[in-house]
């Protein structure tokens, strides 16, 4: 690998991160202006692609290949949607990518349109130079609230690819293999109950009451998960965790509440049955349930899943651990990490995982989010070595 060669391909990824960036990709919009043009820039290259749209046909996963269409592959793999910026105090555009010093600031720099664009900069100089192996390109829409859109792209990815070698997922890790993440499980739980006067307690049924009652098991059952750590993990924390991160309920400080709604999710390693976890919790709900309706046929509590992201177990000596490490030159310890991605819907997939990419979870998500210089450059020469392995 030359010097050279990883300094064009950092110049060349920063001109595609320039052009993510701007497209307000936020998961509660469309990512099909990010996707034409990716298709465009593939199209010039002579390399053609396949869009996996919703059902809905405004949003759309899209997946490529370059080189010969044979075994022992790379799937690069990066999700094109954002997290919001409402409420957020940004010092520059966030989608504006903005130089200052040695780092580059907008939304979804590191999380994960950096790892993109460094896939998307790997083109050229591997059509030009043509791969004894391919490189697939594997984008898809809706990762950030709770990997919807993937599963259905990798559902053709098993049918229409020769068995690749190995997927690497390109969360930022600072450039280090990650091998293995928690799953996540979210739910939303709506608490109906009957309005009355506040003063007149025993003529209705206060739905924020009832649900301040359920709230307090999760809290307890968060305590439990906290005190059966495993201090071996490689999670951080080493335990299952259940966290509220949304409640709305009720109208005025006299009325009693209606409805309450509130938002959950549980983050198991992998090992540990969420299903089994959270039984008690939802057959609580279920008996709160019933006996509401015996008070007022229209009160209750309704449960409903939002997302089942399965976990990402480590695979000692696997194929991707192996190929990343050697890219990375990594020989450091096995690392975990304790968000959610969709290295683990790729594993349950049959396909090696890895997870390895530019920039820093910590700045994920954040005002101000950033990608180091340093990081971006670290991840060229990965690519560069990549392109190496392949010829």
């Amino acid at each position: 690998m030359s010097a050279d060669s990883s300094a064009d391909l950092a110049a060349a990824a920063t001109s595609h991160l320039e052009r993510l960036i701007a497209f307000d990709t936020t998961s509660r919009d469309s990512n099909l202006a990010l996707i034409r043009y990716v298709e465009a820039f593939l199209g010039e290259h002579g390399v053609a692609s396949r869009r996996v749209s919703n059902p809905e046909g405004t949003k759309a996963n899209l997946y490529a290949t370059v080189g010969p269409s044979v075994p022992g592959g790379v799937i690069l793999s990066g999700h094109t949607d954002v997290v919001p910026v409402d409420g957020q105090h940004w010092a520059s555009d966030p989608f504006a990518l903005t130089r200052r010093g040695e780092r580059l600031y907008g939304r979804g720099t590191c999380d994960m349109k950096g790892f993109i664009a460094l896939a998307l900069a790997s083109v050229p100089a591997l059509v030009r130079r043509g791969t004894t192996r391919p490189i697939h390109l594997a984008l898809s829409y809706d990762e950030e609230v709770g990997c919807l859109g993937a599963p259905s792209m990798i559902r053709e990815l098993v049918v229409e690819l020769p068995a690749p070698e190995a997927v690497i997922v390109g969360e930022p890790t600072n450039m280090e293999v990650v091998s293995g993440h928690k799953g996540i499980s979210t739910w939303r739980v709506t608490v109906t109950g009957h309005e009355a006067h506040s003063s007149l307690t025993h003529l209705g049924i206060s739905a924020n009451m009832v649900a301040v009652g359920l709230m307090n098991q999760l809290l307890e059952l968060a305590q439990r998960l906290e005190r059966h750590a495993d201090p071996a993990s490689h999670f951080h924390p080493p335990h299952a965790t259940v966290t509220i991160g949304q409640i709305n309920g009720g109208t005025a400080v006299n009325i009693l509440a209606r409805e309450c709604m509130f938002v959950f999710d549980l983050r198991a390693p992998p090992g540990q049955d969420p299903e089994a976890i959270i039984a008690p919790f939802l057959e609580a709900c279920g008996t709160t349930d019933t006996a509401l309706k015996r008070i007022f046929p229209d009160a209750g509590v309704i449960v409903v899943r939002r997302s089942a992201t399965p976990s990402f177990a480590s695979e000692p000596g696997g194929d991707a651990e192996r190929l990343a490490r050697r890219l990375a030159g990594d020989n450091g310890p096995t690392r975990a990490v304790s968000y959610a991605a969709e290295a683990g819907q790729f594993q349950g997939a049959g396909f090696s995982t890895i997870i390895c990419g530019p920039g820093s979870i910590e700045q994920a998500h954040q005002p101000d989010e950033f990608l180091e210089v340093a990081q971006l450059e670290r991840g060229a020469a990965f690519m560069a070595r990549l392109h190496d392995a392949v010829r």
